[in-house]
């Protein structure tokens, strides 16, 4: 079962109410946040090791067929605000027989090692978790080399953080962390499905394109615009091209070129195209046509960035949803899919919303107001100018779907740590495993009582994850670690981790985040 516990911040559009999940009712008065909290939970140790061994892995065409039953549907609300769903699969349910879904050669043999030394033939918990706290960790130095290196613009004298073309950072799924979470979309007229990373970080949408000079290798083939009738290039004095930072012009076209410092890039033509989300057309959205890619993203044909920017997909659809999307990570060892919606349709009533936080010299991410962290029921003595976005764009705290695991600056998540830790001294240490240095031996567990973990939101929202949320399992054999980890930077990053299982909305016409009331 799923626990997410919800104090309310009710916006100007939302009438205050009462947040019930599963079996869990907490109450709250009108004017002030008067709450009772447990101390805590239990996690139930047996069961989240007995998903673990049940998890099996699809591949793309199974996968694919599976998808096409849930997700190619457009719902829309009996008010008139539509919505449009699509299911969302984590990249560790999907196996490629090629190399494709390897980062090299090298981890092309430690597969083959894995599979000759499980009788299951496939990878084993630990294996996918290291590789995914690799990929973690270059995700999360991305993030931070764009946020601490700034350049001076050619459209302006204000000093901004640099990105890449498109106002972003596209980055590798392998190489970058960015491909956790896939969705699946039509791309042309006639729709040609595609597999595509979300990242709620990147402000651009490519995939990959015939005439294909230089391509890695993606599930479904190539897409090719010679066949797509709604295909238009966009001409080197348009008003689109002018968006682009760095834009290129060849033969009377735009092009852009994303690249990075590990060797990946993409470059190609921007073009003007028509996407589909199950029955939903959207015509004329600006996408990158990538004639020369190199990068491994896990068998996806591109990208779809949802940030905050102008060009990402959720700026190019303005008006059609007023930037209001919500998404739920499914919840690792489920079978249940995760969802990503668009439009003002999608957005629950019974969430609890807190503001946005803008940065305008990040654009693309979305900043919320952290104010404290709590550890069965007590608040840290951690000072709130450790999270709060300074005026000069530092600090401050980035939710993304890319990064996996939630990092906080060294001395907030060292008190953290450590109040955690006095408040689980009676279960069994183990050895710090990859990021994490706390960790427990719990082989042979049927559950563990826990003390609960508290985020202390901006005008008052207390959100209390669910104990899988925060403790979870590194391996097949019973060690589970504290899924946090402290970065030098001052910048806070809340990871899908800790996102999993719980509804997440963003109203960006109103400037909120909301949180629940649904789970996943």
């Amino acid at each position: 079962m799923v626990t997410m516990l919800l104090t309310l911040q009710t916006p100007p559009f939302i009438t205050p109410i009462i947040i019930a999940l599963f079996l869990v009712l907490y109450s709250t008065t009108t004017c002030a946040a008067t709450f009772s909290h447990p101390d805590f939970q239990h996690l139930d140790v047996k069961q989240t090791l007995s998903e673990l061994s049940s998890d099996n892995l699809i591949s793309p065409s199974a996968a694919e067929s599976n998808v096409s039953e849930y997700q190619y549907e457009a719902l829309h609300a009996e008010t008139g605000g539509g919505k449009w769903k699509l299911k969302l699969i984590h990249r560790d349910k999907l196996v490629s027989l090629t190399s494709s879904t390897y980062e090299n050669e090298n981890e092309i043999e430690s597969d083959r090692h894995y599979n000759r030394t499980n009788n299951s033939g496939h990878r084993t918990h630990s294996h996918l978790f290291h590789q995914r706290m690799k990929r973690d960790a270059q995700r999360v130095a991305t993030l931070l080399s764009r946020l601490t290196n700034t350049t001076t613009t050619t459209k302006g004298s204000d000093t901004k953080y640099e990105v890449d073309d498109f106002g972003s950072d596209v980055v590798s799924g392998m190489n970058q962390g960015s491909g956790e979470y896939f969705i699946r979309i039509g791309v042309g007229s006639p729709a040609r499905s595609q597999y595509v990373v979300i990242d709620s970080g990147s402000d651009i949408v490519w995939v990959q394109c015939q005439p294909c000079n230089q391509c890695y290798h993606q599930t479904d083939p190539v897409f090719d615009p010679a066949y797509s009738a709604s295909y238009t290039g966009v001409s080197c004095s348009s008003a689109v091209c002018d968006r682009l930072e760095n834009a290129g012009c060849h033969a009377g076209r735009c092009r852009y070129e994303v690249s990075y410092g590990d060797g990946s890039y993409t470059k190609g033509t921007l073009a003007i195209e028509t996407l589909t989300l199950g029955r939903a057309v959207i015509k004329n959205v600006a996408i990158g046509c990538g004639h020369m890619n190199q990068g491994m993203f896990v068998g996806a044909a591109g990208l779809l960035g949802i940030g905050g920017g102008s060009m990402s997909f959720v700026g190019q659809l303005g008006g059609q949803t007023g930037g209001a999307f919500s998404y739920c990570l499914v919840s690792r060892g489920t079978d249940s899919p995760g969802s990503l919606e668009f439009g003002r349709g999608a957005l629950p009533v019974g969430a609890s919303w807190v503001p946005l936080v803008r940065n305008p010299r990040a654009t693309s991410f979305y900043y919320i107001g952290l104010v404290g962290l709590g550890v069965g029921g007590v608040r840290i003595p951690i000072s709130e100018d450790t999270f709060r976005l300074t005026d000069t764009g530092t600090g401050g705290v980035v939710m993304d779907t890319g990064t996996a695991v939630t990092r906080f600056p060294t001395a907030a998540y060292e008190a953290f740590r450590d109040a955690f830790i006095q408040q689980t001294g009676n279960l069994p240490r183990s050895s710090g495993v990859s990021i994490f240095d706390t960790c427990y031996d719990l082989y042979g567990f049927v559950s563990v009582r826990v003390p609960t973990i508290s985020f202390y939101l901006s005008s008052g929202p207390i959100l209390t994850l669910p104990a899988r949320n925060f403790l979870i399992p590194v391996d097949d054999s019973g060690t589970f670690c504290f899924a946090f980890a402290p970065t030098p930077a001052e910048l806070s990053i809340i990871g899908n981790i800790q996102q999993e299982g719980i509804q997440i909305s963003f109203d960006g016409a109103n400037g909120f985040v909301g949180f629940g009331p649904n789970v996943c």
